[in-house]
Order: structure tokens, then sequence, then C-alpha cells
């Protein structure tokens, strides 16, 4: 008798471990997810032709629609970021990866970070002249080092130790780099939170154009232009670097709401509007609870917007 109560007790334990989990995974696949995306901020006319700009906004929708898939599909918010990232560095219309800014030298200088909001995991690159795609070194940076930044020859030599794709400097080259004259400020970025409630941010970028070779913004560095904690938020910058450095412009978003109880609003406009100054840039933000900011203080931003609420939108100005 008693091994017959204990093997209907086993059996109900398991049936309620295997309900439970079997619950757990439909709301999942019903939770909230937000993600977006930015294609770097600054003087971005409004007189550019209509083929232009429908262009920008067909591969911001085709970077959200990455993501959006991602985490539709119950997947986690750094494969989203990254994935995002990764499309943007292919594209040619933007400042990272393939289509970068070039050195004064007339080389290019690559930079990248990723940070996973549920437990504070960074890594980041910089300096990179060969790597096809450096959100995904600074993955494996982080995933499969003891470390946070690797920079130049060390850490082209780990991404080909990892198997990643190698192509020489000219393959970032774009024509219409070649014979761009006014400097540049932008970056591509993404953040994410995803449906298991964990938040992610990445960021890439070829720099200032004209810079000094060795120059390094804020993209790989993590507090400057990227930041994630699942406690705040997750917060993508771009714009002139050297001023995020100088006010640790992602993390300061992060301790206002941390500290002062602010927002995620009330943190990144206060940051963007009262401590940046005109024309420094503009970030991408989502808390915790799946609200979002985009906030600039320049004339535009490549950026947009979806969500499991059914929002979607991609815009470039106000």
């Amino acid at each position: 008798m008693k091994s017959i109560i204990l093997i209907l007790t086993s059996l109900l334990i398991i049936s309620a471990t295997l309900f439970i989990n079997i619950n757990e995974d439909e709301q999942n696949k019903g939770g909230k997810y937000t993600i977006l995306v930015h294609g770097g901020a600054g003087t971005i006319s409004k007189s550019i032709p209509d083929s232009v700009k429908e262009e920008y906004l067909n591969s911001l929708t085709e970077a959200l629609n990455i993501g959006k898939e991602i985490l539709e599909n119950g997947g986690k918010s750094i494969d989203a970021v990254e994935q995002v990232v990764k499309y943007l560095e292919d594209n040619p219309l933007f400042n990272a990866g393939k289509g970068a800014v070039l050195t004064s030298e007339g080389k290019h200088e690559l930079d990248a970070s990723i940070m996973d909001g549920s437990n504070l995991s960074t890594g980041a690159v910089t300096l990179l002249t060969t790597v096809k795609n450096p959100v995904s070194l600074a993955r494996l940076v982080m995933e499969k080092t003891q470390h946070v930044l690797l920079g130049g020859k060390g850490a082209e030599k780990f991404a080909e130790e990892m198997g990643l794709e190698i192509v020489p400097n000219e393959y970032f080259s774009t024509e219409n780099r070649k014979k761009q004259l006014e400097k540049s400020k932008g970056t591509v970025g993404c953040v994410a939170l995803d449906i298991h409630g964990n938040l992610a941010a990445a960021t890439s970028t070829g720099g200032r154009n004209n810079k000094m070779p060795g120059r390094i913004g804020d993209s790989p560095l993590i507090n400057a232009g990227t930041y994630a904690n699942n406690k705040t938020c997750a917060v993508s910058g771009t714009g002139i670097g050297e001023e995020f450095i100088r006010h640790t412009v992602a993390f300061n978003i992060s301790a206002l709401m941390e500290y002062k109880g602010m927002t995620l609003k009330e943190a990144a406009d206060e940051v963007i509007f009262k401590i940046l100054k005109k024309d420094d840039g503009g970030v991408i933000a989502v808390d915790k609870n799946g609200n979002y900011a985009m906030p600039f203080n320049t004339l535009g931003m490549y950026r947009g917007v979806a969500a499991s609420d059914g929002i979607f939108e991609v815009k470039i100005w106000e």
C-alpha cells in the first residue's frame, strides 16, 4: 500500500511539474518584448532625395524585423541585438562595418560592444581592421574570454582563432565614404527586452570621419556608449563619442533610474537635453517593463521601435 501511495505521489509531482513548465512556456510565448534600433544621429538634411530616405527607412525596417522575429519566437535579447547589429554592419548605408568612415590615413578602424543585462556580462573590441562583423567578436570576448575589451592585432588574432570571417580593410570602403567630406556622427545600435524579462544592448561603429588613427570613441566602452542591466534599462548611444565618454551617458541613464527613481523617459531626457550639449547625439533605450525612449539633440536620428503590443515605426526626424 505504501508503495502504491509513493508511486501515486511521484506521478502527481511529475504531472504538476510538467503542468507548471507547460504553462510557463505558454506564458513566455505570449510575453512582452520591445526592440529598438538606431543608425546614427547628426546633421541629417530633410532635403535628402526621397529615394535615399526610403533606402534608410527600409533598412531600419529590415533590421527591426530580424530582431522582432527572434523575440517573437522566444529568443534571447542578446541574440536579437547581435543579429540586428550584424545586419547593420553588413549594410553599406551605415557607419559600421561595410560603409564605415575613414581615418585621416584613409583606413578603417572599427569598434563594437555588447552587454547582457541579466548578469552584466560584457564584451567589446576596438581598432579592428579586418573583422567583418565586430559585434560578433565582441560577443565572443564576452563569452569565451575572461576579459571585457580586446583591441587591435590581439583582437584580430582572437577572431581568426574563433573562426570569424576576415576581410581586407578595403572591404569596408564604399564610394560614398571615399567622397564624403563632412564629419559623420553615425553609429549603429540595438537594445531589446525579451519575453523572459532580460535586457541587452549592442553598439557598433566606424568612428568619426577623418579621425586620428588609434582614436577610440564611446561605442566599445561599456557605460559610455552601451549599457544593460535588468534592474533598470538597456541603452545604446550615437553621437560625439568623446562627449558620451566624458559624461558616462549610458550608465548615467540607468543610475538616474536606480538611485533617483526617475522613469526611463525622465532619465534619458535629463542626460540628452540637460547634460549633453546640443548636437552631441542621442540614445535608444528600453526599460525592464518594456517602456522605451529615443531622445536626440541633433537634427535627426535614424531610429525605429517594434514591440509585442503591435507598435512598429521607423523615423529619421521628429
